[in-house]
């Protein structure tokens, strides 16, 4: 276990590390804090939009990180041959593996969790469809410039990575502004509670995302990563539509529903449509969804853990 563990967190640090991973937090924390200036003279679906929107862009832009670390920390490792020196020790095949998956779905987490709390903020920003609270604004941008600064100030007088410390100091600072907003504004005209809940079954899509990125990434480059991954992706969207059908041949039906079993619905982590119309979400939905995550979770472990046992570490290198 103690491979395992020093595995997942050196591969939590190379990711968040990475330029790309801190561009993309920025990216989407930039874009999460727009959305109410997008959408002010929507009449009565301000809050609507702005949900919608910055869950949205949470999943998109957390399958895209969970892509590009996968791809960073285990494609590339294996092509130039830089795995070879760990599995060279006493370090079994599927703690190396399972490792990698547990930093890569921390640091997916993490990003999800940045952006969630920064969708919270949105929502106190949008007050309603002709006004915002523009010092809300203000300070939320202001304080993704404080981290970017801090990154700058640790990376000039340490040395140490720039995208690591500006994501701990924007994270830590998006902390303390959902906190003040939670505590000392006015709630929004939407549950709360609920919101949590819906943005807390996100959290667990994203989680299978970065599994299924690592999953690909122990047998495919990038661009080929990325595209399975996108194909999965909206082939779950519309899961539902596309192989809850009935037909007349048995065999579609068997093919139908074996595509529903195996491609993960996104749909069930997906709750944006039931906060805009205000329908209460039930504890026991976000269980059920736990569980079938914990499921899906598992069974692409295992499956990640098949495909790299026969792997020839560091093909590439040779070529």
């Amino acid at each position: 276990m103690s491979h395992l563990y020093r595995i997942a967190a050196n591969t939590f640090r190379e990711s968040i590390r990475e330029p790309v991973y801190f561009l993309m937090l920025l990216a989407a924390l930039l874009l999460i804090g727009h959305y109410p200036w997008i959408t002010i003279f929507v009449f009565f679906e301000q809050l609507k939009l702005v949900v919608d929107s910055s869950m949205a862009t949470t999943m998109l832009f957390g399958l895209a990180v969970s892509v590009l670390c996968a791809s960073y920390t285990v494609s590339r490792e294996m092509r130039n041959g830089t795995v070879l020196l760990l599995l060279s020790k006493p370090v079994p095949r599927w703690s190396f593996v399972l490792g990698k998956i547990a930093g890569i779905t921390m640091a997916a987490l993490l990003f999800s969790v940045i952006c969630c709390l920064a969708s919270v903020i949105a929502v106190y920003v949008a007050v309603d469809q002709f006004r915002m609270e523009l010092h809300l604004y203000g300070a939320f941008i202001a304080i993704i410039g404080i981290g970017c600064a801090i990154g700058m100030l640790i990376n000039f007088l340490k040395g140490s990575s720039f995208s690591e410390f500006a994501t701990y100091a924007t994270g830590v600072l998006v902390l303390g502004m959902f906190a003040y907003c939670l505590k000392f504004r006015p709630t929004p005209e939407l549950s709360m509670i609920d919101l949590g809940k819906a943005l807390f079954m996100l959290n667990i899509g994203v989680v299978i995302m970065a599994t299924i990125a690592v999953t690909a990434a122990t047998r495919l480059d990038v661009v080929p990563t990325m595209c399975l991954c996108s194909i999965l992706f909206f082939l779950g969207l519309m899961s539902s539509h596309l192989f809850l059908r009935s037909s007349d041949s048995e065999l579609v039906n068997f093919i139908c529903s074996t595509c529903y079993a195996i491609i993960p619905n996104w749909q069930f982590f997906w709750l944006a449509d039931a906060i805009a119309v205000g329908r209460n979400i039930p504890l026991s939905y976000v269980v059920n969804g736990c569980i079938y995550g914990a499921i899906y979770f598992v069974l692409a472990c295992v499956w990640a853990v098949v495909l790299f046992q026969d792997r020839e570490a560091a093909a590439g290198a040779r070529d």
